[in-house]
């Protein structure tokens, strides 16, 4: 695993041991970074990873631009190993990580704090647990322009959305399903006036 592209392009990650993660593959990362980079949203974008794993989005996220990034993972294991990352790739002063569970971790993230969330929980999570996730993780978008990325199998059914978010693109590449969401209109002039 590596960095595909950015400031510390071909930079090697480490993965955690076991196949407790399942860290995304580069052929997926290099496809979401491009779609990513041509909708503009990585250049100084406050970055949300959660079920981060490896931590490789956040971290390829930083080497294209993002001005920080929180990383959420709930194994303390796992969590060394993104730090480990962290600190080979020189990211110390624009990377967190929270060892918590993802949904205590959003209940205490700052309103508005996210402009890129990373969504990747493990496969097996059921439906409903995803809508918890999402539904906590609206607060914290930015506004408008904020997305969220969840990564599913895709054999996996789509996400059931909580009011305030709607599909923005979606992608199957291999057994990798992707969906780009964004905060509807109202919520997103909501978010704008400071309402949420």
């Amino acid at each position: 695993m590596r960095i595909i592209a950015g400031t510390h392009r071909g930079r090697p990650l480490s993965a955690p041991p076991g196949d407790g993660t399942r860290p995304t593959s580069d052929r997926v990362r290099e496809s979401l970074f491009s779609s990513l980079a041509a909708l503009g949203v990585l250049d100084g974008a406050r970055v949300l990873d959660v079920f981060a794993g490896s931590g490789a989005l956040g971290l390829e996220a930083l080497s294209r631009g993002a001005a920080r990034a929180v990383f959420v993972e709930k194994a303390a294991s796992v969590a060394r190993v993104i730090t480990g990352n962290i600190r080979s790739l020189g990211f110390d002063d624009r990377a967190e990580v929270l060892t918590r569970q993802a949904t205590t971790a959003l209940r205490e993230r700052p309103a508005r704090s996210a402009d890129l969330v990373f969504a990747d929980p493990p496969y097996p999570l059921g439906e409903s647990d995803v809508a918890e996730v999402l539904a906590l993780l609206v607060p914290v978008l930015a506004g408008v322009d904020s997305l969220v990325v969840l990564e599913r199998s895709s054999r996996s059914p789509a996400p059931a959305l909580p009011a305030d978010l709607e599909v923005y693109r979606e992608r199957t590449t291999g057994e990798t399903r992707l969906w780009l969401l964004q905060l509807t209109e109202d919520a997103a002039r909501e978010a704008a006036a400071g309402e949420h």
